[in-house]
């Protein structure tokens, strides 16, 4: 998300400088890859790149592929094979061991549904929503259509299908990839013509809330930068939660806990942190939080602290059910032997991006199986018997 969002301020630079650009995307893989389907770069036409495909070994073949796009205007497909011991024929020198499909497109900045913009609606709404990318696996000479349709949550359809005869089928197969919540590949096949269709699920930013406006809160801050997520802070205490102590925050809230969510946008991608060091108003947010579906609260201090909490909660006539338990993260972190507050907001990061992905957060290196899943890069073909128009 955050490298979008980077790219989506490159390329309005660029537009100010009266500078050309290129989006360049890794449309499909087969095999491993340091980056997945979805990663993107945007180069300028003095050589400027913003973004990543790789981790370092593609970038400069690609540059000179995506100045290429620019001067001739056009979209292009290229295959590189790092499954091949000996990559000399490229001239670059790769780290994997996989055939990767990357996408050049020249952006036109007189079209109002340019890829670029297509990118910049996905993130403005703040909903899920699906990117729709055409290329032609079996022939990268011809054209590639590139990233054409955006479909949101609520229905909104930005640019258009430039294939008439598999139209219909791409509308209704972006909104099954839509439902399910996962990118898909499919593709499409009617007498001579085809293509391949890359529908990439995209999620709003990840909305990290926290409790408490201390010094430990800074350092989470600053995590929640760098990879792009909202962050919002609540205290009581305008002396601590306020621009100064917190400037990227998107909001600050200075109220007392029981009432912070009448002011806080709450939905299934907000994660909470209570960081206070004060017992009492971290048992009034939890009081708060418990009807909500939230995926993640992560509390600060020792386990005996949330013993405590659910005690109370019994005295009160007020009690937790299992599937919010489950929800809670007491003590919060992953176990890194943390200490500092840099440190501890490392672990607390780490263990919300493994909730995220539904991981345990262990060592790589003792995985037997591969780093990332596979399955949703199998592409599905689809024959269409009728077409009326092309």
């Amino acid at each position: 998300m955050k490298e979008l969002q980077e790219i989506i301020k490159a390329y309005d630079v660029a537009n100010q400088e009266n500078k050309k650009s290129a989006l360049v995307t890794v449309v499909h893989l087969d095999g491993s890859s340091y980056r997945r389907p979805g990663a993107r770069m945007l180069v300028n036409d003095d050589g400027r790149i913003t973004g990543a495909i790789s981790g370092g070994c593609l970038e400069g073949d690609a540059l000179k592929k995506a100045l290429f796009a620019i001067s001739e205007q056009k979209h292009t497909l290229f295959t590189y094979d790092t499954s091949k011991a000996d990559d000399s024929e490229m001239g670059i020198h790769l780290g994997c061991d996989g055939i990767i499909q990357v996408l050049f497109e020249y952006i036109d900045s007189d079209k109002i549904d340019n890829p670029i913009e297509l990118l910049r609606k996905a993130l403005a709404n703040q909903q899920n929503a699906v990117i729709v990318t055409l290329f032609d696996l079996n022939n990268n000479q011809n054209n590639q259509y590139g990233t054409c349709l955006l479909l949101e949550e609520n229905g909104t359809i930005s640019g258009d299908i430039p294939l008439l005869c598999f139209k219909e089928y791409i509308l209704n197969d972006s909104s099954i990839a839509l439902k399910n919540e996962r990118s898909e590949f499919k593709q499409y096949q009617f007498e001579q013509i085809n293509t391949t269709a890359f529908f990439e699920f995209i999620q709003p930013p990840i909305s990290l809330v926290v409790l408490g406006a201390g010094n430990d809160a800074i350092p989470l801050m600053k995590f929640a930068d760098i990879l792009g997520w909202d962050f919002r802070i609540i205290d009581r205490r305008s002396t601590h939660a306020n621009k100064e102590r917190f400037p990227s925050a998107s909001q600050i809230v200075v109220c007392t806990p029981d009432v912070a969510l009448d002011y806080i946008p709450v939905h299934n991608r907000t994660f909470f942190v209570l960081v206070t060091h004060s017992y009492r108003c971290d048992l009034q947010m939890l009081k708060s939080l418990s009807s909500s579906s939230l995926p993640y609260i992560g509390i600060l201090g020792p386990k005996k602290k949330f013993d405590k909490m659910l005690s109370d909660f019994q005295q009160d006539v007020f009690e937790l059910s299992q599937d919010k338990i489950s929800t809670i993260y007491s003590p919060t972190g992953l176990d890194i032997g943390a200490e500092t507050p840099e440190e501890i907001a490392l672990s607390i990061i780490a263990e919300i991006q493994s909730v995220l992905a539904g991981k345990m957060g262990g060592m790589l290196k003792m995985k037997n199986e591969v780093i990332h899943s596979r399955g949703s890069l199998d592409i599905q073909i689809k024959d269409v018997k009728v077409c009326n128009e092309l």
